[in-house]
């Protein structure tokens, strides 16, 4: 798991994961060791918070398939309002849990599960953002943005962020849903939704 070196003197070590910007820019915090689990880079991670700047503090985030927590947690760095972790992998939340007993991490919410069991049956709540990044080998996007669509789970103008293996066609977007922006960096395709619910 290879880690582009960040700005500083600190960089990101085999089985860390570090904070792009914010209040914990810099922090390291710990991967766990789950076959299969992929972090969002840290150059991917920087040009979606860019995309996101002028929503994100304040926002109502919801990290599916949280595995290390990086989105959600970058999220709360730069002030969202609270980010709710769904994971179903024990060891995965075990560490997130310390992440974010790590950087005193308030507006966190952990729900283990499975992502679609998650959106099936969640108390009536708007989301600003989520993001959806399930493991590739699953390819489970088009059945996902489905069940997010069809969840009630997302606030007026919402954005919904997507990542996926490059060599897959993009995902079947939901009636209403618009992709705003969109790029691939190594094997990864992202790309940032517009929804008009």
């Amino acid at each position: 798991m290879t880690k582009r070196p960040g700005t500083g003197n600190k960089k990101s070590l085999p089985g860390q994961l570090r904070i792009v910007a914010g209040n914990w820019r810099s922090r390291l915090l710990e991967i766990a060791d789950v076959p299969g689990l992929r972090p969002t880079s840290e150059r991917v991670r920087e040009t979606l918070f860019n995309w996101l700047a002028p929503r994100i503090e304040g926002a109502r985030c919801l990290d599916l398939f949280a595995g290390t927590g990086a989105l959600g947690l970058e999220a709360l760095s730069r002030l969202a309002a609270e980010t709710v972790f769904v994971e179903k992998s024990s060891s995965a939340i075990q560490a997130l849990e310390r992440n974010i007993e790590t950087l005193g991490a308030t507006g966190a919410t952990v729900v283990e599960g499975d992502a679609r069991t998650f959106l099936a049956s969640a108390k009536p709540r708007l989301f600003d953002i989520v993001f959806l990044d399930p493991p590739f080998s699953a390819d489970l996007l088009d059945e996902l943005c489905r069940l997010v669509a069809e969840s009630g789970l997302l606030a007026p103008d919402a954005r919904v962020y997507l990542e996926q293996d490059r060599a897959q066609p993009p995902p079947e977007l939901p009636p209403g849903w618009k992709t705003l922006r969109e790029k691939t960096a190594g094997q990864v395709r992202y790309s940032l939704i517009e929804v008009s619910v």
